[in-house]
């Protein structure tokens, strides 16, 4: 990787697949039966098609000891990345009003 090169956006979703459900051998039926959601739902997440809401990052923080903040930091990341990508021509238009 050369010196300014941007790191990928990873979505919440990537991580979940990677991080927990892959090592700990957990399929996304039996992590929606633990958490009690849909099984849609995390489907989705993992095919990163689904934000990670607050009620799921309580449930997820609950079933895999993390804290909230991890899940919801995770969506925030990749929410303002995204916007920041769209956004790009946009924000060049936006006048500052403080120093």
């Amino acid at each position: 990787m050369k010196k300014g090169d941007k790191l990928p956006n990873i979505h919440p979703g990537e991580v979940l697949l990677e991080e927990f459900l892959k090592p700990m051998a957990i399929s996304q039926n039996a992590l929606a039966r633990a958490i009690d959601v849909p099984p849609r739902r995390i489907n989705e997440i993992v095919l990163k098609k689904r934000a990670i809401t607050a009620d799921t990052a309580l449930r997820l923080a609950r079933a895999f000891g993390t804290s909230e903040q991890f899940w919801m930091g995770l969506q925030t990341d990749y929410a303002l990345e995204e916007a920041r990508e769209k956004a790009k021509e946009a924000l060049l238009k936006v006048r500052p009003l403080a120093a």
